[in-house]
């Protein structure tokens, strides 16, 4: 019969070796499959000299979409939110909108009238939330408002709602030499004011859509770089491989999106040639998050569009596509 103290060691040496290994996890929100090997191979073969498929540490660029990708896009993009939001701040200064649509509508929270706001209306909503001040004024108010905004089905701030894998991927591709950029079809600025704080990635590392700055003085003589109501970049589908040459000059070797407006950018990875990853979130977890696609007969959506195509396609050329479901365990760092 063992003694106690041999039992006891025997336990506490297997949990030990438990630990071990959970520590040398860099990627504990996956759970055990084809994705997560498919990232744990990626940076093996990419960082390993005496493997043929090598990347010198120069040329080890990874994008990745926001909205849907790293963080929650559903039922509206947290940068529409924010724009309706400051339509409430800036209307006293505005009686007009009262009765101006599409003003009126999100004024009187008419959600069936905003339900059916076309392309026109979200654009001129933006441009006036977005324009007429200074650069940092509107870095100001960004950091101000997502440090309060809440979403309200989970009752936590918006900048919680980041998918815990994606931020584990990231730290694990930075951690082996890769550098690691934001490419959003959102605004580049409203990003920027928070990307370093909730993902690690430095503002000059986020690509995005922007509009034009126009270089001037304040009253004081200051220069000052002020925000106009004209698109300079529509970073989304071609503009997305478009304007990552713009900022970067490469090809990316790893690309992670969600959507048809994330093609581009993994098309765009594959055709650098040598070893490449490129990855697609498919929302198929309503219990935990939500579901949507219309990709293997998923609920249609306007926004984070995943179709059927899209799905093929994915399968034709070797992409991975990440069950939120099955692949991912956490999704949010505050899930018990």
């Amino acid at each position: 019969m063992k003694s106690k103290p041999f039992a006891l060691l025997v336990f506490f040496s297997m949990f030990l070796a438990a630990a071990v290994a959970q520590a040398q996890d860099p990627l504990p929100s996956w759970n055990d499959g084809a994705a997560k090997q498919a990232i744990l191979n990626f940076v093996h073969v990419t960082t390993d000299k005496s493997n043929s498929g090598f990347v010198p540490v120069e040329e080890r660029i990874a994008t990745f979409d926001q909205d849907g990708t790293t963080w929650v896009e559903q039922p509206l993009y947290t940068q529409v939110v924010f724009a309706l939001d400051r339509i409430g701040v800036l209307a006293p200064k505005h009686p007009e909108w009262k009765m101006t649509q599409p003003f009126q509508a999100v004024l009187s929270g008419d959600k069936a009238a905003m339900a059916k706001f076309t392309m026109k209306d979200l654009e001129t909503i933006m441009m006036v939330t977005h324009t007429g001040m200074s650069v940092d004024d509107f870095h100001t108010i960004v950091k101000d408002w997502i440090a309060k905004a809440k979403n309200p089905r989970w009752n936590q701030p918006r900048t919680a709602l980041v998918y815990q894998p994606m931020l584990e991927v990231m730290q694990y591709l930075r951690a082996n030499g890769y550098k690691t950029y934001i490419v959003t079809g959102g605004g580049q600025e409203f990003v920027r004011a928070y990307a370093e704080q909730v993902y690690g990635i430095p503002p000059e590392q986020v690509i995005g859509s922007a509009l034009e700055t126009d270089y001037t003085y304040d009253k004081s003589g200051k220069a000052v770089l002020m925000k106009a109501p004209k698109l300079l970049l529509n970073n989304d589908h071609t503009g997305k491989p478009e304007d990552i040459y713009l900022f970067v000059g490469r090809h990316p070797k790893a690309a992670f999106g969600n959507s048809t407006g994330d093609q581009q950018m993994l098309e765009f990875a594959q055709a650098g040639g040598g070893p490449f990853l490129a990855m697609l979130v498919l929302h198929d977890d309503a219990k935990r998050e939500y579901a949507y696609g219309p990709a293997e007969g998923l609920p249609n959506s306007k926004i984070g569009t995943f179709t059927e195509d899209l799905y093929q396609e994915a399968k034709k050329k070797g992409w991975v596509v990440i069950s939120m479901k099955s692949d991912w365990n956490h999704i949010f760092s505050f899930e018990k």
